[in-house]
């Protein structure tokens, strides 16, 4: 167990608890406070002396189709943006589009900018951007936009059930 007091953070134990559920052990155990917010990648990395590559951005969407709006979770490198286009062809979707603070907190009962790949009240479909294969070590969000953990490209595939998709558009980073 963490030596970490997480219980000014219900959110970030709520991750430690599905981290450990999962099997991912080292993830929960590795979870970091950190002494201020670190709403953006940027931010991330160079409070934890990484490449911004290596911060993965949990973005959520508005995703429609036809009637129907769900919540989409594209877990991107911190090194470029996701290609909403690109993002509707790899789900079918119809349209996605901006997700506000409200609907992030609704969907997955966490604040924008500590946006963690689970606790969430449900399961999200989520994409998982193969540029996060290149990084020995990936961090992600804990919960809060206080906390990250360390985990892995593969580590985020198992622990999400994501689909590993290259989410960035040409042009994007360094990409033809």
């Amino acid at each position: 167990m963490s030596t970490i007091d997480r219980s000014g953070h219900p959110s970030v134990a709520k991750v430690a608890a599905a981290l450990a559920e999962a099997g991912q052990h080292a993830a929960a155990d590795g979870i970091r406070i950190l002494p201020a917010e670190v709403r953006t990648a940027a931010q991330a990395a160079e409070a934890l002396g990484v490449e911004v590559g290596a911060i993965a951005n949990s973005l959520v969407f508005r995703s429609r189709t036809g009637d129907i709006e769900t919540a989409l979770l594209a877990l991107t490198s911190g090194a470029h943006r996701a290609d909403t286009g690109l993002l509707a062809s790899l789900t079918g979707a119809d349209e996605i589009g901006k997700a506000d603070a409200e609907f992030v907190r609704a969907h997955t009962g966490q604040p924008i900018g500590g946006v963690a790949p689970v606790g969430h009240p449900k399961a999200l479909t989520t994409l998982v951007d193969t540029a996060l294969r290149a990084h020995e070590v990936v961090w992600a969000a804990a919960g809060h936009p206080k906390s990250v953990y360390p985990t892995t490209f593969d580590g985020l595939v198992a622990l999400t059930g994501g689909t590993p998709a290259d989410v960035a558009g040409d042009g994007q980073d360094g990409r033809p």
